[in-house]
């Protein structure tokens, strides 16, 4: 769905933000984009809607190569949601914030209130159409933002920082809604810092550092360097670094729930009968 190859990008007065990135992203895929903060993730993540145009190297998303004169159709297959939520939203009310972009289109009325509806239902704010977008809390705010780009019917999702400054209960709700459009197919590109969030959703990790890609593959494979991992300026999940006071383990649990399942694996071993000597 995504393919990046030997981008390089530097902003006026030549600071380097990507040098050299080649990145792969499968249709349907849950991609989390990790690293220390000036390591480029928000510089690639606006490659890959057009905000900007690589200096050299290509990027292309579903067949079509990202330009200046393919903007208007890559931004048909990409909805980009800001970190801050105050960027994006701007309309009177929860409805009409939905229903802005659905009408740029030009699409007929009894579309955009459909579509409008069906986006505000997907992220849980059906109940919050006629309120004004000065009364949401954050973490609506946030969902609002997310429901203004699906009412635009995206292939891929691209995120930046989707879950800063919420807290844990918005958080969670939001990466159920991430997760849920995910599994109905829909192509999942998110940056965060959270090392202790993305094993519980992602598939797929992408490290980078100072504007190249340390490592790109499966979260066994991209944790499973915990070297790598420090370098990159980022930590194991918590639930890892627990196990560390087991040195001959191999595979380090990423989740609760994976390290429950070692916990019993490793009673198991404890409490197993052990054959009598041979004489």
């Amino acid at each position: 769905m995504i393919r990046i190859d030997d981008l390089h990008y530097a902003y006026p007065g030549g600071a380097a933000a990507l040098d050299g990135v080649s990145l792969r992203v499968p249709p349907g895929s849950f991609l989390a984009l990790m690293g220390a903060n000036g390591s480029g993730k928000s510089t690639l993540l606006k490659h890959i809607n057009g905000l900007l145009i690589s200096q050299t190297g290509g990027v292309t998303v579903g067949g079509v190569a990202v330009s200046r004169q393919t903007f208007d159709e890559v931004n048909g297959t990409v909805g980009f949601v800001f970190q801050d939520p105050n960027d994006q939203i701007f309309a009177p009310t929860v409805f009409d914030d939905i229903c802005y972009g659905p009408r740029n289109l030009g699409l007929d009325e009894r579309e955009v209130e459909a579509r409008a509806r069906e986006a505000a239902a997907q992220v849980g704010i059906a109940d919050l159409l006629e309120r004004p977008i000065h009364h949401l809390s954050y973490g609506q705010k946030k969902r609002l933002s997310i429901a203004g780009v699906l009412a635009m019917e995206p292939r891929v999702l691209v995120l930046d920082e989707p879950t800063a400054s919420l807290d844990p209960m918005g958080e969670a709700r939001l990466m159920r809604i991430l997760l849920q459009l995910n599994k109905g197919g829909m192509t999942v590109v998110m940056a965060t810092h959270d090392v202790d969030l993305v094993p519980l959703y992602a598939e797929q990790v992408c490290l980078l550092r100072k504007g190249k890609v340390a490592v790109q593959g499966r979260l066994r494979e991209v944790f499973g360097d915990p070297e790598l991992i420090e370098r990159c300026h980022l930590r194991l999940p918590r639930v890892a670094s627990l196990f560390d006071i087991f040195p001959d383990l191999t595979e380090l649990p990423l989740t609760v729930g994976m390290a429950r399942r070692k916990l019993e694996e490793l009673m198991a071993e404890r409490l197993a009968p052990t054959e009598p000597a041979g004489r």
